[in-house]
């Protein structure tokens, strides 16, 4: 009747019960330890080594190398190697067009041709260019217009990494003379005169120092009709007091290409002269140490 009762208890209480594991001499049976333990202990302990291992391993993972060895992971320098190789590549692309239209230019030259700024791609047999509208959305005009408000005055910076070091070298540079004349008044910073004064005939024409592109050209009550270049290497040159602009906002000037007629206007102006100032990074800089009048 005990017994029966015995094999009719609760599983759970079960987990409990005392037993005794003890580790013997094999030869001489001495008993060298004994642990009590219950189902209930054993449980516990294998759950809280396993927990133990899986924290382990997860840390191992996640903070050291092993983790780039599991499908899945990647190197973390590696998203920074990408754009680094994609800079390289826009830098060839660049340099290989570049060269392209230098060697196409040499060619033009020699057969008398007209010098070209770009390479036009060759046509694809496949297609019907004839098909082809060029149509410009309302949107499209919209958000040019707002691109060119917002960066019309934007100077143009050369990246100071490894690909860009060595771009432009000003002692490479030659500029053009703007106009013939003589200097009445010279560069002085300390008074704020940005630029020199070259006394020049009234009809005189005024040339564009260096390639580049118009960022600048209004009338202004202080400086009368003024025109302002934004050339490569980061130079810009500004010419004051003419009668005439002849070139707008966002064309692009051929060094010694006229620009404007030399004058008198503005409240500035005491005589038919050109101001010219020549900025370099943003700083005036005097005219006379780039260029010989």
């Amino acid at each position: 009747m005990v017994r029966k009762k015995k094999n009719n208890r609760k599983w759970y209480t079960k987990l409990r019960d005392k037993y005794r594991l003890v580790i013997m001499n094999n030869e001489t049976f001495e008993e060298r330890l004994s642990f009590r333990l219950s189902r209930l202990n054993v449980f516990l302990l294998t759950v809280t080594i396993s927990i133990v291992l899986i924290t382990i391993t997860i840390f191992i993972i996640a903070f050291t190398p092993i983790r780039e060895y599991i499908p899945g992971y990647m190197d973390v320098n590696i998203p920074g190697k990408l754009y680094r190789l994609e800079r390289r590549a826009d830098s060839l692309e660049i340099a290989l067009r570049s060269k392209d239209i230098y060697l196409q230019n040499i060619k033009n030259i020699i057969e008398g041709r007209e010098i070209v700024d770009t390479i036009r791609p060759e046509r694809n047999a496949m297609v019907n260019y004839d098909s082809i509208t060029m149509e410009s959305s309302p949107e499209d005009s919209i958000m040019r217009a707002e691109y060119d408000a917002n960066t019309q005055y934007n100077l143009f910076f050369y990246e100071s990494e490894d690909l860009y070091d060595g771009a432009i070298n000003i002692s490479d540079i030659v500029f053009f003379k703007p106009v013939d004349g003589i200097i009445i008044n010279k560069f002085n910073l300390a008074e704020k005169h940005f630029g020199i004064d070259i006394a020049a005939s009234e009809e005189a024409m005024i040339m564009s120092v260096l390639d580049g592109t118009v960022i600048f050209s209004d009338w202004t009550s202080e400086t009368g009709h003024t025109i302002a270049i934004q050339h490569s290497g980061n130079f810009v040159s500004v010419y004051k007091h003419n009668s005439q602009l002849l070139k707008s906002l966002g064309n692009f000037i051929k060094a010694g290409e006229p620009i404007a007629v030399s004058g008198d206007s503005g409240e500035l102006s005491s005589g038919p002269h050109l101001h010219f100032e020549l900025w370099h990074n943003g700083t005036p800089v005097d005219p006379e140490e780039y260029m010989s009048f």
